[in-house]
């Protein structure tokens, strides 16, 4: 799935001010959800401002769509809320748990992947795109340990949630990429498996290779291995918008510009190796 909006950054407090100033040379830029949860003040002023130069796209990591809790209406109510006012191209949020019995983990917990996942989140899936009256975008996340209740690989339950919930998939290539360290898998089939019509967006990061297991960490470029893939994927997927996340030991925005013409200059020339 292709739809022309380009090549995007996270958009992140300490760049509102060049942005503003500089009207960079960015595509759209994806929002932390949470980040404008909230009534008024300085963050929702700043996203005014940009949202009237720039799309928009919301990137949510409380959701906790794979959850034992029930969901929490609450939460989707201002989500729904901050969409209305902002109009962004999509929503998405992240196939994991993130929380139980009330307590928020803050961080994104993988599925077992079996059938009775898959059937769990295919069902809340169902009822939070009734909700929001649109379909929701979900990311593959990092893993650091596998279940023993596991019965088919990552990318056969990404693909069935996907295809019986009707959803679009936020291909994160870093994250493949890790997974296939961490757990020993070949990058290039999970690629394969993945339905072409349903990728909505595609996520590039940077992580710490700590010999053993690499950590999915946002704090460093993009290595060689994760653009490799990347190039892969645009040849199987074709020019799918594209995001850079940067979320720790920031650079200067001249250097997350770089790194997103090198995004650009990859996709032409998988494209045009195609």
């Amino acid at each position: 799935m292709t739809d022309g909006l380009g090549y995007g950054l996270g958009l992140r407090a300490p760049y509102y001010e060049t942005i503003l100033a500089d009207s960079p040379r960015v595509d759209w830029f994806e929002i932390l959800t949470e980040n404008y949860l909230v009534p008024g003040g300085k963050p929702l002023l700043y996203l005014e401002r940009i949202r009237a130069r720039y799309p928009l796209v919301m990137h949510g990591v409380s959701m906790s769509i794979g959850g034992a809790d029930p969901l929490d209406w609450n939460y989707l109510a201002q989500v729904k809320a901050l969409a209305a006012r902002i109009e962004p191209q999509w929503i998405s949020d992240h196939l994991c748990w993130t929380g139980f019995g009330g307590h928020n983990f803050h961080d994104l917990m993988p599925l077992p992947y079996d059938r009775e996942a898959i059937d769990h989140v295919v069902e809340r899936i169902a009822r939070v795109q009734d909700f929001l009256g649109r379909r929701l975008v979900l990311e593959n996340v990092s893993s650091y340990l596998e279940y023993r209740r596991s019965q088919i690989p990552e990318w056969e339950f990404v693909t069935a949630v996907a295809n019986a919930a009707d959803c679009d998939l936020l291909l994160d290539v870093n994250n493949v990429y890790v997974n296939s360290v961490n757990h020993g898998f070949d990058a290039l089939a999970y690629l394969r498996a993945i339905p072409r019509e349903r990728v909505r967006q595609i996520h590039l990061a940077g992580h710490r290779d700590h010999g053993a297991y690499i950590i999915d960490s946002h704090d460093q470029p993009i290595t060689d291995a994760v653009w490799e893939l990347y190039a892969r994927a645009v040849d199987m997927f074709g020019p799918v918008p594209t995001m850079i996340e940067r979320d720790d030991n920031m650079p200067s925005f001249e250097q997350l510009l770089d790194e997103l013409d090198n995004a650009r200059r990859v996709a032409r020339s998988a494209l045009a190796a195609a």
